[in-house]
Parts: structure tokens; C-alpha cells; sequence
């Protein structure tokens, strides 16, 4: 396996710049560079050269495999953080044999294959690298620091246990000291167990926000509340009906959860214009999308919608039910901001539990059908086979099945030196 170097800080030009080598040689590389090596996990000032050029000068550190960031040996090159400081490090590096420059989450990549960690915390870490609130770092660094292995292994080991228990009794069944009720309640139990996990909110809707979508008959202030809430001239506001025509999303975030806030056509119940026609049809999508609506008509809100009383400076008290609202003079703003921020809180995963990914919660649903199949089962062969598809499920959450092709697509979002 080649040894690879990539900048693992921040893009050029910066203070510094930190260049990750990892490999059976990282060591002779950087010896090839600085001369004498410093102790591991000990920061050294060397001077740095190539072909006898004096290429920067920065401190070394080592961390001999496998007890490393990837279970090989790392060596890391503080340098000056200037570009052609970088180029010049890089390209010494590149004409030595069997060194190349990384792959996008190589580093991560290897750390998987030397069970440093597992897929889960490489999902997590891939979440980590791109979380943009509060609510996404929560809940990635906690995937990243090993919860959802920790929920799946002790899934597994109540699995093991009841497997355990089949498997006695199917080559043992003979003997005074086997007991000979299986105790599929267990399965069962542990398929509840599963599927109330499953049945939270997925990791995902932290990354792609809260879906808040602005309904209602033409001319009712959709476009104008919309700017009120994102604080920014994002929709054009004018008195002719119908001159929103299309879908306007928005992203916010606000107290550290994102949220899409998404204008729409106004609901007419009959038009010539076609142009009109087809925003309508996309505003009712966009209703059948939503996570939240905020219902701007006078008749009857659709079941689950906020009901807003827009324009409540021109327009007077609002009728019981609905939340009296006016973007001009910022009446009632805050009050609808606290009522969606309430809404959300059932949306999205709870902050102090594990959440999952599609993918895991997929994989979850499997195991937890395949455990209720057994629990329902009277062949004991069957009841086994069942155990083993519940477990095979749990190994494709943490890689220990064969997940390649999944691996490419996540290592794909990872930056270059991670």
C-alpha cells in the first residue's frame, strides 16, 4: 500500500500549514527531508531540504502505527503555510518512490480498514466536516465518537445471546441440561427496542433544514412575511395578485437549527393564465412536501398548519386560532418564530439521543423485521437463519460487511488531506 501526503489544515495561504504523510514510509521520507527524526509525539524544529535546497523550516512530529489517527505510521510537517512553500514540500515528496498525494478521505479511509473506527464514525465524521449549525455538530460529533456503534453493539450482543440460546437447543437438545424454551420474546423484544430508535427523526433532517412552506390565496402576503423571516429581500413583494409564479426557497438558520423557507404561487382556485397554472401546481407539491405550513388564507387552514393573521397593522385584531402578524412593523415576528421553533422540536432527532442516517435506518428496520419474523417462528432452523439476517444487518452498519461501493460514495464528500 502506497504512502500518501496531502495538507490536512485549512487552504493556502495561511499561518501555517500542517502536511499528513501515512505509510510503512512516512518515517524514511521525512528522515529524507529533516535528517535526524524526533522522539514520537514529540514536536522538533527541523530544518527542511531537498536536493540540497533549503526548502522551510517547521516542526516534525511522528506517530508510529499502530496506535495512529489510521493504524499506520503518520508523520506530520508544520510548515509555513505560504503556497509555494507547499508546492516545494509536496513536489520533494512526489519524487520519492512509493509516495503519492492522498485521494479525498484517504486518511479516513484507512483509518476504517485498520479499525481505528468503524463506518458509522466515518459517517459521522463525514456529517462533522460538513455541519454548518449547532444542531448538525451535536449530532455528528456524537455519531463520530462512536454512538451509534455502541447502540448497535449492544444490539448485537442481546442478539448474541438469543442465538446463543437457539443454538443450544438445536445440537444440545438431548441433554438434561439444556433448557429447552427458546425464548423468542426476547427477539421480539429487541425488535421494539430497534424500531423505536428507527422510528426517530433522521440524522438528515438537521443537514437539509426544516421544510416551512408559505400557503395561501394570491395577494395574502406570503412573498412579504417570507422577507420578514429570512430578514433579507429574498421574494419580489408586490400589491398585483399572482406575482409570485414560481417556488422561492430560502435557507435560514436560527438558534441552530436550519430551516428551507419556501414562498409558493398563490392557491387560485381557477385561472387562464397557463404560466399561473403550473405555479400553482407546484405550490400544492410543495405543500404535499412540507414539514411545517403557515397558513395565510382566511378560510380553514389545512390540519397541521400555523395559521397567520398577515398584515395585522392594516387588517385589526386576528379571528381565534390564528397568530396576528405584520411584517412592517415587525408585530408578532418573534412570537411566530417561537411557535415554528416548537413545531421543530418534534421534527428533529432529540438532542440527547443517538440519531440515524438513511442508510443506518434501513439497515435497523431489516434486523428489527428479521427479529420479529423469528420471534413469530416455530422451526428453530428457520429462527437461526433469521438471527443470522438480523446480524448480518448490523455488520453493514459498521462496515464489517461488505459495504465497498458505499464506501467510495462516502470517502467522495471527505476533503483531501482527511
Amino acid at each position: 500500500m502506497d504512502t500518501i501526503y496531502a495538507v490536512s489544515s485549512g487552504a493556502p495561504p495561511a499561518a501555517i500549514a500542517v502536511l499528513r504523510l501515512s505509510g510503512e514510509a512516512a518515517f524514511a521520507a521525512v528522515r529524507a527531508l529533516a535528517g535526524d527524526l524526533p522522539e514520537p509525539r514529540r514536536a522538533a524544529l527541523r530544518a527542511l531540504r531537498h536536493d540540497g535546497n533549503l526548502l522551510d523550516r517547521g516542526l516534525v512530529l511522528l506517530f508510529p502505527g499502530p496506535d495512529s489517527a489510521t493504524g499506520e505510521d503518520i508523520a506530520e510537517l508544520h510548515l509555513h503555510g505560504g503556497r509555494a512553500v507547499i508546492r516545494a514540500v509536496e513536489a520533494a515528496l512526489a519524487a520519492m518512490p512509493g509516495l503519492r498525494a492522498a485521494e479525498p478521505g484517504e486518511f479516513t479511509r484507512r483509518a476504517l480498514i485498520h479499525g481505528q473506527i468503524d463506518l458509522s464514525e466515518a459517517e459521522g465524521l463525514g456529517d462533522l466536516l460538513a455541519a454548518e449549525t449547532e444542531t448538525q455538530r451535536r449530532a455528528a460529533i456524537g455519531s463520530a465518537e462512536g454512538a451509534v456503534r455502541r447502540e448497535v453493539e449492544g444490539w448485537a450482543a442481546r442478539l448474541l445471546g438469543i442465538a446463543a440460546r437457539i443454538e443450544a437447543i438445536l445440537d444440545h437438545s438431548d441433554e438434561d441440561d439444556v433448557e429447552p424454551d427458546p425464548q423468542l420474546d426476547l427477539a421480539f423484544a429487541l425488535a421494539e427496542a430497534i424500531e423505536a430508535v428507527v422510528e426517530r427523526p433522521p440524522v438528515e433532517r438537521l443537514r437539509d433544514g426544516i421544510r416551512i412552506v408559505l400557503a395561501g390565496p394570491p395577494n395574502a402576503g406570503k412573498s412579504t412575511l417570507l422577507n420578514a423571516l429570512a430578514e433579507r429581500d429574498a421574494a419580489i413583494v408586490s400589491p398585483i395578485a399572482g406575482t409570485t409564479r414560481d417556488r422561492i426557497e430560502v435557507p435560514v438558520v436560527r438558534d441552530g437549527v436550519a430551516y428551507l423557507l419556501t414562498d409558493t404561487a398563490g392557491l387560485a382556485e381557477t385561472t387562464d393564465d397557463a404560466i399561473e397554472a403550473i405555479g400553482i401546481e407546484r405550490a400544492r407539491a410543495a405543500l404535499a412536501e412540507a414539514d411545517l405550513v403557515l397558513w395565510l388564507g382566511d378560510d380553514a387552514a389545512p390540519e397541521g398548519a400555523i395559521a397567520v393573521h398577515a398584515r395585522a397593522d392594516l387588517r385589526g385584531a386576528a379571528p381565534p386560532g390564528r397568530m396576528a402578524v405584520s411584517a412592517k412593523t415587525g408585530q408578532g415576528i418573534d412570537a411566530l418564530w417561537a411557535r415554528i421553533a416548537d413545531a421543530a422540536k418534534e421534527l428533529l432527532p432529540p438532542p440527547d439521543l443517538m440519531a440515524l442516517n438513511q442508510r443506518q435506518r434501513a439497515l435497523c428496520a431489516t434486523a428489527a423485521t428479521s427479529l420479529r419474523a423469528a420471534s413469530q417462528e416455530q422451526d428453530l432452523l428457520l429462527v437461526a437463519e433469521h438471527l443470522r439476517s438480523a446480524r448480518r444487518a448490523f455488520d453493514a452498519i459498521t462496515g464489517r460487511a461488505d459495504v465497498e461501493a458505499m464506501l467510495d460514495a462516502l470517502f467522495a464528500r471527505f476533503c483531501i488531506g482527511k
